[in-house]
């Protein structure tokens, strides 16, 4: 089922996590939120092949790392209309939901913008991390998960944030009207 991030995170059961995903036309980036929905960790890419065979991989991480939930980042114009490349990966997504028999699970999925991920990673990994082309090639997939599944985890964090603080708010309202 496709949900908004929000409502993705509020149907994870008891340590399950998020697992984000950097969809391409050769791979697929991978990375894990931890339990607690902070941080998120690059685990790996997977080579994509036959939709089939790249479900059951996908199941199986699903599986290994207690996943209740997929943000796959969608790659949005900079205009913010979809091209072919958005219609591709929400075709991926439609695919993941229409064969829970490979993946061993009934999919749950938001989409996450991830205008500039991979560029932003790869300017990251030319400037700060001064790595080679090579070494750049084979990280930057699951590095672009990890930068987008980041991207929706601090975007739950504010949420829980701003949701405290109009708690106390409405707590100190309170406390102020028994005064009265």
């Amino acid at each position: 089922m496709i949900h908004t991030l929000s409502e993705l995170a509020a149907r994870l059961g008891k340590n399950q996590r998020l697992l984000g995903l950097d969809v391409g036309t050769k791979t697929v980036g991978l990375a894990v939120a931890d339990p607690g929905l902070i941080v998120a960790s690059p685990i790996g890419t997977l080579k994509r092949t036959k939709f089939t065979q790249d479900a059951r991989e996908l199941g199986k991480t699903i599986r290994d790392y207690s996943i209740g939930g997929l943000v796959v980042g969608l790659p949005l114009n900079m205009d913010g209309t979809e091209g072919p490349r958005a219609e591709s990966v929400r075709a991926f997504a439609k695919n993941l939901l229409e064969r829970p028999d490979l993946l061993g699970w009934e999919a749950e999925i938001a989409f996450w913008d991830e205008r500039l991920s991979t560029s932003a990673v790869e300017r990251f990994m030319i400037g700060e991390a001064d790595m080679t082309r090579k070494r750049r090639d084979e990280v930057v997939d699951k590095m672009a998960a990890a930068y987008i599944l980041q991207g929706a985890l601090d975007m739950l964090a504010n949420q829980r944030r701003l949701a405290a603080e109009a708690d106390e708010d409405e707590r100190d309202d309170e406390d102020y009207d028994d005064r009265d």
